[in-house]
């Protein structure tokens, strides 16, 4: 039975600030606030010079396809009757050039070793995701786990030892190595209060894979960034990440947990003796956390407006960046957001807070294939900038693809801007404009 001596606060604006007094109150070790550079207003189309004539039109028939609201929410189903249509071969064809190489880095180790050396010459860094995951009703037995540990240990491999691997960072679905039926049954426990003994015996055969799995990451110098899953799923997540901070977090933060702006409430440590790691993202499950919680007759978690969704955010953030100003040894963040304001606010709050802009406690993240101009800009202003970046077959990384497309719709809905932007440099590459 899981107990803990334990229980991870409510983070809120309020009780965040028991992690940021100290630092907020230490304003004569800031810098003087300075202009940021005008580049950050991220309005100039020259990031995009470093694109090849090719890479600018994927991406712009790619964006305009995705600006379509009935494509994105039923891109699955016509996905779907493509392949039964052209076959998997001629489906794969098409996929390939298209779809596919705006937003996956490869297949084999070759291929992603070319689209990662590419992006360690432009200043980025990859953050490699294997495309797995599970839901409810979706688990298929230990082998599944075993298969699913040999991917995420190639993942370390590979993350550890090439050249283009600076810091190296890997994201990893938990329910891809522990089943969601044993997060729920956890959360459903009433024993979240203790996670020390997370990783004893006692626990399912898959448990311990992932501890295995970390235990690798951690010898290898790979940082291993733990998505937030559903409401139903979360606190037992949390649970177990936590539980491994404790164990391999002792010296820096080698395992990270994400936080969720959207939800009402956030769940964060602030009081024990290991290093924290912190995604901070909006979230990506809105629409269907709302229906689960109108079927089951909940409250609804999530923030009612955008307007408190951002508010959440931007507030964690300061308060995150005024702890790590004060500890930058034992806090770390990933400002994971393709949100051009929050990003303003965090290069200009660090600024102040006096932090190298690539120190190593703070660093932005982005989807491959999405909100370049916002990363390439970063990269090229000198800041650390992660790209997540999903590898694997056409059939491995479909599903993946599908459900990160719905899940961001209302992203890929309004990319806008970086749609003018490409199509800024197409012209002038076409010589049908004055030079940008």
């Amino acid at each position: 039975m899981l107990c803990s001596r334990f229980r991870p606060s409510l983070l809120r604006p309020a009780s965040l600030r028991l992690v940021g007094t100290v630092a907020s109150r230490r304003t004569d070790v800031e810098k003087q606030p300075e202009l940021l550079s005008a580049s950050l207003a991220f309005e100039d189309p020259r990031a995009f010079r470093v694109k090849s004539f090719w890479e600018l039109l994927r991406a712009l028939g790619v964006f305009r396809l995705c600006s379509f609201p009935v494509l994105v929410n039923n891109c699955g189903k016509l996905m779907s009757i493509a392949r039964t249509l052209l076959g998997r071969r001629g489906f794969s064809l098409v996929l390939r050039p298209t779809v596919y190489a705006q937003f996956v880095a490869g297949e084999n180790e070759s291929e992603i070793c070319r689209s990662m050396e590419k992006m360690s010459s432009l200043g980025m860094r990859p953050m490699l995701a294997v495309p797995i995951e599970e839901d409810l009703g979706q688990s298929a037995g230990e082998k599944r786990y075993d298969d699913n540990m040999e991917a995420m240990l190639e993942c370390v491999r590979m993350s550890h030892s090439n050249a283009w691997s600076k810091d190296p960072m890997m994201q990893l679905k938990i329910t891809a190595l522990i089943s969601p039926e044993l997060c729920v049954r956890l959360h459903r426990s009433n024993c979240l209060n203790n996670y020390w003994e997370i990783y004893s015996s006692s626990l399912p055969f898959n448990a311990m894979i992932f501890f295995f799995f970390l235990s690798q990451a951690s010898v290898n110098k790979v940082r291993v960034l733990g998505d937030a899953e559903y409401t139903y799923m979360n606190p037992a997540l949390s649970l177990v990440t936590m539980a491994m901070m404790k164990k391999f977090n002792q010296e820096s933060a080698w395992i990270w947990n994400t936080y969720q702006c959207y939800l009402k409430a956030l769940r964060l440590s602030r009081t024990e003796p290991f290093c924290l790691g912190v995604k901070l993202v909006r979230g990506a499950y809105m629409d269907k956390e709302r229906k689960l919680a109108q079927q089951e007759g909940r409250a609804d978690p999530v923030h009612q407006s955008w307007e408190d969704t951002n508010d959440s955010y931007n507030g964690s953030l300061n308060l995150m960046l005024e702890a790590i100003a004060e500890k930058p040894e034992k806090y770390r963040i990933i400002i994971a957001t393709h949100n051009e304001e929050s990003v303003r606010r965090a290069t200009k709050r660090s600024g102040h807070l006096g932090m190298d802009k690539d120190g190593g406690s703070v660093c932005f993240g982005q989807l491959l294939g999405m909100c370049d101009h916002v990363s390439l800009t970063l990269a090229q202003e000198g800041y650390a900038v992660y790209k997540s970046v999903p590898y694997g077959s056409v059939d491995d990384t479909l599903p993946y693809l599908v459900r990160r497309a719905q899940e961001n719709r209302t992203v890929l809905q309004g990319i806008r801007k970086e749609r003018d932007l490409l199509r800024r440099e197409f012209k002038r590459r076409l010589g049908l404009s004055g030079r940008s």
